[in-house]
């Protein structure tokens, strides 16, 4: 009944990889695009990356080289390898996915946290 769930967030050192994976519910198949945003403490959520259903991706500028986005054939997951990471990739990472359920709506993970310390 969960629609989204992440995970593989936590503590990694300046330099270091982290993977995120997120689960769409078959509930809420057809969907149209999922991906990931953050949001640090005291700053705007903003758009990390995002594919639609037809694999067009866009990336943040600030993750372009270090981030990549990808997904299982079924497109109902959604992993975000995070390379080369810096204290300023800190934040709260929620996946998001645009589905139908009577009608088109945002689904939105808990999120999952990610700080990069030494």
């Amino acid at each position: 009944q969960v629609p989204l769930v992440e995970s593989g967030g936590g503590l990694v050192q300046p330099g270091g990889s982290l993977r995120l994976s997120c689960s769409a519910s078959r509930s809420i198949i057809p969907i149209n695009a999922m991906g990931w945003y953050r949001q640090a403490p005291g700053k705007q959520r903003e758009l990390v990356v995002s594919i639609t259903s037809l694999g067009v991706r866009n990336y943040a500028d600030s993750v372009k080289g270090r981030f990549t986005i990808s997904r299982d054939p079924a497109e109902n997951r959604v992993y975000l390898q995070m390379n080369s990471l810096t204290p300023e990739d800190t934040a709260v990472y929620f996946c998001y996915a645009e589905g139908y359920v009577a009608g088109w709506h945002d689904y939105w993970g808990q999120g999952t946290q990610v700080t990069v310390s030494s």
